[in-house]
């Protein structure tokens, strides 16, 4: 399977624009996907997670055979379910160090460090059971749920696409209150990040990695009309986001808009957020497909790939960077704007340095322990 390394820069993007989303006071925050456009990292993040299914389960099963697939994105599903126990475990102790040091943070809620102290057993088992979902954390909750979904969905889609895609559909229209049936911690049931809803953009990047090489001739005759369409979506997208923000005399436009989209509702997918990031998709690989595959060859780009191709590891050290970069943003009060920039900085070179690291030693490691699970064994 050819690496796609525009995918991974994305990726990587993607990983950064979380990070630095996560600490109030950063200053690359206000220029970051939220403040133009109606989508964030989140959806950039799971659409390119569903894509990768797709073309991981294509290329694993011409050529191992459909069960391989499913030993696979089985055991991808408790990798990353281990990883945000594990994740929560370090994020909650990380963050019980902090507060013990005089740098209070508002990135995470402070009563996970108080329970990882008193009561981790309660802490890991809420982790564990995904009845507790710490923030930042708890897209993965999502990510276990729908990794291990597509064992099931994946082969439905290449036999009957059209009946998965109605499925998919009605089960994102009714998703609140599928959502509200699931016991959790808090005032309300159910995921903060609803599966029901987000199902529907994963299961779309996993056709867009499944078919892309049967769609993409068949579209490629439409592509000037679908670009203006998709620039047309991207566009009032925007237009949502920069009218709010300007407030006041946007006013009569906000209003006039809001009568077309209704409510934007980030959690439970509203389809406003999905038409923006999906018509971004196309734009992104069909017109910007050159400039796109240009710019992730840059240095810059280059360093957004090993962010991306980090995975899990990458996550996790971006998780916990947003906790320290937030303490030591806040402490002491009233940093110049020169420092908390600095400081963003250092959040970057860290994150992009782990994940090389990982590259160097950590993903040689992890494969050469696949590969010797998977070896047969040598008869005497």
């Amino acid at each position: 399977m050819k690496r796609l390394i525009t995918l991974d820069m994305l990726r990587g993007y993607a990983l950064v624009s979380i990070m630095v989303n996560h600490m109030p006071l950063s200053v690359l925050r206000s220029v970051t996907l939220p403040n133009f456009s109606i989508f964030d990292a989140s959806e950039l993040f799971v659409l390119l997670s569903g894509f990768l299914v797709g073309m991981v389960w294509r290329s694993v099963e011409a050529k191992e055979g459909r069960p391989a697939a499913r030993r696979r994105f089985a055991r991808r599903s408790f990798e990353v379910w281990r990883a945000m126990i594990l994740g929560a475990l370090v994020m909650a102790a990380l963050s019980a160090v902090l507060w013990a040091s005089g740098r209070p943070h508002t990135a995470i809620w402070n009563q996970y460090a108080i329970w990882i102290v008193e009561n981790p057993l309660f802490y890991v088992a809420g982790v564990g059971s995904m009845w507790l979902q710490p923030n930042i954390i708890d897209v993965l909750a999502v990510y276990v749920v729908l990794i291990a979904s597509s064992i099931a969905v994946v082969p439905l889609m290449m036999r009957w696409p059209l009946v998965v895609a109605i499925g998919s559909v009605v089960m994102w229209w009714f998703a609140p209150q599928l959502n509200a049936l699931i016991p959790t911690f808090g005032n309300r049931n159910g995921f903060l990040f609803n599966p029901f809803g987000w199902q529907m953009l994963f299961f779309t990047g996993t056709a867009m990695g499944l078919f892309r090489q049967q769609m993409m001739p068949r579209l490629r005759p439409y592509r000037h009309i679908l670009t203006v369409i998709a620039l047309g979506m991207f566009v009032f997208g925007c237009t949502i986001v920069i009218a709010a923000r300007i407030g006041e005399p946007a006013l009569a436009l906000r209003a006039a808009m809001k009568a077309l989209y209704g409510e934007v509702d980030k959690w439970n997918l509203d389809g406003t957020r999905y038409l923006a990031i999906v018509a971004a998709a196309w734009l992104v690989a069909v017109p910007f497909a050159r400039p796109m595959e240009w710019f992730s060859a840059t240095r810059l780009g280059v360093a957004f790939q090993q962010i991306g191709r980090g995975g899990l590891w990458s996550f996790a050290i971006c998780v916990l960077l947003s906790v320290s970069g937030d303490a030591f943003q806040m402490n002491p009060e009233d940093k110049s704007a020169w420092l908390r920039f600095a400081i963003d900085l250092w959040a970057c070179l860290t994150l992009w340095w782990a994940s090389v690291i990982w590259l160097e030693y950590g993903a040689p490691w992890q494969r050469a322990c696949k590969s010797r699970r998977s070896a047969p064994p040598v008869s005497a």
